[in-house]
């Protein structure tokens, strides 16, 4: 865990950058982001912001651009709302959560068909031997 007031400054320009592209960016390259999250350095000096983005991938490319090209207006709306001695230089960058939970569930999804494979194997199979196998002493086998 970071500074407790670097957290909270983190969570304000969440909400800043987040209305920012909903109200004020205007340019038609942006697509449907998502605010995923933004953290700072433990010094305050560097901000990043990752976001998620639905669509294929030109959309994914032309909101990187739309990103990058309102970074300076972002960065002096930040400032100017937080009061901040020093305001965050902000780096956008995809955020990978999607792509992992898709990679997650599709392993998920090949260990359910797999098990449900032995499951069914095992259900139609017989023992090679005895269906138990261990010794046991002569006295307890009469």
């Amino acid at each position: 865990m970071g500074n407790p007031r670097y957290i909270k400054v983190a969570e304000q320009i969440k909400v800043i950058v987040a209305e920012m592209l909903e109200r004020r960016i205007k340019d038609p390259r942006l697509g449907f982001v998502t605010i995923t999250d933004v953290r700072l350095t433990g010094d305050g000096r560097e901000g990043t912001v990752f976001y998620t983005v639905l669509g294929d991938e030109q959309a994914l490319a032309d909101t990187a651009a739309a990103l990058e090209s309102a970074r300076g207006l972002i960065r002096s709306t930040v400032g100017k709302q937080l009061g901040m001695k020093f305001t965050p230089t902000i780096a956008f960058v995809l955020d990978a959560v999607p792509e992992t939970a898709t990679q997650i569930t599709e392993a998920l999804a090949r260990a359910k068909a797999a098990d449900e494979a032995v499951a069914a194997q095992a259900a139609t199979a017989s023992y090679a031997g005895d269906a138990d196998p261990y010794k046991k002493a002569d006295d307890e086998q009469d």
